[in-house]
């Protein structure tokens, strides 16, 4: 049943029922129609109302139905809209919890709108990378005012239903009701019906004139403000025109300038990207054999190991859920460093106002500390965040096993190490996962969840649970080295010192990869997170994978004791209690003697070639790991890229950027990149999986 219909005080009510969010489907949008017709023919009827069974009364269109024949079926939302407007009794949408994009836009084509307080009202369509497409451009601003309309569309974000309603002169709600909103929706109904009983027009938002006292300087204002945020993204921009047209044309003209706005957006490579972010976020949580029935475990209590920075942050995430969180440490000065830490992190967002004082003494209130391993007995989920080396997860898990209660999830933070191993230091590893949280872990978004072989599915299904409530982007990752993003990463990385030995600058590899979009270059990186580490793994490296060649200018700068910010010289130097990255003499003094040595000539290397070795490095072991089953589908490795490495957004994350630009076109750049002598011919070779895509014309999506 997608929207019921029923005769209450001679009022007809539709409400839409499409769980979770009465999206606008065809099969609702046509039980709408019928409704209306319903009550049309029927002369006991005097009036209609229209809300939303659940949680909502509609978050818009329906997202399973997009790209398919469905979504733009007759009736669409453009001829349902037109049927409301048409009826000859009035309509009124009663608005609660969530009204959105084409839920908002059904709203706006009744002849009146009443609103439960604390609804949230939205026109989010911008964030797919396109503008509405059923009139909101046109109709929001005659209700609202041309400046309030084009913020909320602009931003995409929601605004509470009473906010809205309490501003001087808009139109959008015509009452807000507290208490039973049923009860007053059909109250209203009864009204308007005897109001308008004697024949009187019912009231029309298309026929609104919009108001503000100087429409083409805020216009201009308008658009120069986007253009200087939105740089990589069309759709703020073409927000502002389709709104300008609200001013500069009838109706009927906006609302098909709205339309053909809508419609070339929506096959920009912008678009696709955060279409493809969108859905892929949603489809990170499904796991193939863990159906979404698969019985939780209760986490009320986490213990987390280690207060330094990770293991501080990760117990922020908890706290800022409400979750109980006993830090343990083997110091105490260990401990307090880490509580100031925490202190000082909280502290910071109370001065900027991002955090209420209360809420702030709240979150510290949950926080215990300990030098002792028993006092983790109740805790549902520990959490180690130790030295990233075997042996010291070993003694780790031995105690914890002696220690924590049964059913007790246990989880390392490891970035690269084999999670099997680690559960089988315990005698019960369907209990031991991965959870990988990336620096600074109470910031980034990413959160890789490690599935051992033996690790029970209600463990994975409860992670992914907690990790929507401690609001992460949570991905399942199989066990191999450095997961899905580190593995990926390490090619990147030796791509970026190859290119330092033919003749690239590390500010030429960072400023070309910033321009394509990236947060942050190579060089740059390596330098925030300590070029010790890659330094660690590649020794690691060397005894595990004796063939692995990597440019031999990060050993050489690591034995200048160049390890990045922390030591004020990296690939760059830097200023006491500064960030900016200074070019160093001494560094490219260090890679030329170093070519000199290699009896490599340095040539002269474009931008874009250094973007697509960096670039097609990602995507050639990101096949690998999908064809492995390492990752379970190709939106999951673009979200991990999206999430937890700065890749930008507007590209939809590699595998996404290689769809786009066809992957006949990657595997033959690919090709070339084979045939330098300076590179890794064997890396070069294309994945299995690549290579049949490309050959039969397909893409990874």
């Amino acid at each position: 049943m997608s929207a019921s219909y029923e005769i209450r005080d001679g009022i007809a009510v539709i409400t839409l029922n499409n769980p979770p969010v009465n999206g606008l489907g065809y099969d609702t949008r046509r039980a709408v129609v019928d409704g209306l017709e319903r009550a049309q023919a029927d002369a006991a009827v005097k009036a209609v109302v229209i809300t939303g069974a659940g949680k909502a009364f509609s978050g818009g269109a329906d997202i399973r139905e997009f790209g398919s024949p469905k979504a733009t079926a007759e009736p669409n939302l453009l001829s349902l809209i037109r049927a409301l407007e048409l009826s000859s009794k009035p309509i009124v949408a009663a608005i609660h919890t969530v009204c959105m994009g084409g839920g908002l836009e059904l709203a706006l084509g009744c002849h009146y709108r009443v609103t439960a307080p604390g609804a949230q009202i939205a026109l989010p369509e911008v964030k797919i990378g396109l503008v509405p497409g059923a009139g909101g451009t046109q109709r929001l601003p005659r209700v609202l005012g041309l400046e309030t309309a084009l913020n909320i569309i602009v931003s995409g974000e929601p605004v509470k239903s009473e906010l809205l309603a309490s501003l001087p002169g808009q139109k959008l709600f015509d009452k807000v009701i507290d208490g039973d909103l049923m009860a007053g929706a059909l109250a209203f109904a009864n009204e308007v019906a005897a109001a308008h009983a004697g024949g009187k027009p019912l009231p029309l938002v298309r026929d609104l004139k919009v108001t503000h006292p100087n429409p083409d300087g805020f216009i201009q204002f308008s658009r120069n403000t986007v253009k200087a945020m939105s740089k990589n993204f069309p759709a703020p921009a073409k927000c502002v025109d389709a709104v300008e047209m609200s001013i500069k044309r009838k109706f009927d003209e906006g609302m098909q300038g709205e339309r053909e706005i809508f419609t070339s957006l929506m096959f920009t490579p912008e678009c696709k990207a955060l279409r493809h972010a969108f859905f892929g976020e949603r489809a990170a949580s499904k796991i193939p054999d863990v159906p979404d029935d698969t019985p939780q475990r209760e986490i009320k209590q986490v213990g987390v190991i280690g207060a330094g920075t990770m293991g501080g942050g990760i117990s922020m995430n908890f706290l800022n859920a409400g979750i109980p969180v006993t830090i343990l440490e083997t110091k105490q000065e260990a401990l307090d460093r880490g509580v100031a830490t925490i202190r000082k992190n909280y502290e910071a967002q109370v001065k900027k106002g991002k955090l209420k004082q209360d809420k702030y003494e709240q979150r510290m209130a949950l926080l215990k500390t300990t030098l002792s391993y028993g006092d983790l007995k109740d805790a549902d989920l520990i959490i180690e965040a130790v030295f990233e080396e075997m042996g010291v997860k070993e003694a780790v898990f031995k105690q914890l096993d002696e220690v924590a209660k049964p059913g007790a999830i246990l989880a390392s933070n490891t970035s690269t190490l084999d999670v099997d191993k680690i559960a089988a230091f315990t005698k019960r590893p369907q209990d031991v996962v991965g959870m990988h949280f990336f620096s600074p872990a109470n910031v980034m978004k990413l959160l890789e969840v490690v599935r051992g072989k033996a690790t029970g599915k209600d463990v994975l299904a409860t992670v992914m649970s907690i990790g929507k409530k401690i609001k992460k982007t949570s991905v399942v990752s199989g066990v191999c080295d450095g997961f899905i993003g580190n593995r990926m990463i390490e090619q990147y990385s030796r791509q970026a010192g190859y290119l330092l030995d033919e003749g690239a600058t590390p500010q030429q590899v960072d400023k070309a990869v910033e321009k394509f979009g990236f947060a942050m270059g190579p060089f740059r990186m390596g330098d925030l997170a300590g070029n010790d580490i890659g330094w660690a793994i590649r020794k690691r490296r060397a005894q595990e994978r004796p063939g692995m060649r990597y440019s031999k200018t990060a050993d050489l700068l690591c034995e200048m004791g160049r390890y990045g910010q922390k030591t004020q010289a990296g690939w760059y130097d830097y200023q006491a209690g500064k960030r900016d990255a200074i070019p160093s003499a001494k560094v490219e003094q260090m890679i030329a003697d170093y070519r000199k040595e290699q009896g490599i000539a340095p040539r002269k290397i474009s931008d874009e070639e250094i973007v697509q070795r960096l670039v097609f490095a990602l995507v050639n072991e990101g096949a690998k790991i999908l064809e492995e089953g390492i990752a379970n589908k190709a939106s999951d490795i673009d979200m991990v890229y999206l999430t937890g490495y700065g890749f930008p957004l507007h590209r939809g994350g590699p595998l996404c950027y290689a769809d786009t630009l066809g992957l006949f076109n990657v595997v033959s750049a690919m090709k070339r990149f084979a045939a330098n002598p300076h590179d890794d011919a064997s890396f070069w070779q294309p994945a299995p999986l690549l290579a049949k895509l490309a050959a039969e014309g397909k893409s990874f999506s």
